[in-house]
């Protein structure tokens, strides 16, 4: 598996509840922003268990990934609305762990799963 795939899976388990794998491949200093404000590992992982029924994330596609650093693009759906947002997330490693992260969304006036081979509910 890939460190996009890994990333990816922690992530959408974590927002499940699940945060063994999160705890595995995230850094003790990770550090990132969420909202212009810095965020721990704990508090990360308080924030990604909290919002699994409030937001539905779709498929991710690797847009670049080497040992050091990652890019990611996913889609998000807010939960019981028709608010989409894509989602570029660049992440950055040390020691093979994830140190740091930033997301950058921008809402979508469509909902990105149109015309497309996937729908919400897979990824539910």
């Amino acid at each position: 598996m890939t460190k996009a795939d890994t990333f990816d899976k922690a992530t959408r388990l974590a927002m499940k509840g699940d945060l063994k794998l999160y705890d595995e491949i995230v850094h003790s200093d990770y550090e990132s922003m969420n909202q212009r404000v810095p965020v721990n590992k704990e508090m990360s992982k308080s924030i990604l268990s909290g919002i699994g029924n409030l937001i539905t994330v779709g498929p991710m596609q690797r847009i670049y990934e080497n040992e050091a650093f990652v890019c990611i693009h996913r889609y998000s759906r807010v939960a019981n609305t028709e608010i989409f947002n894509s989602v570029m997330t660049a992440i950055k490693f040390k020691n093979g762990k994830v140190i740091y992260k930033q997301a950058n969304w921008h809402e979508l006036e469509e909902d990105p799963s149109e015309g497309q081979d996937w729908n919400w509910e897979d990824y539910e």
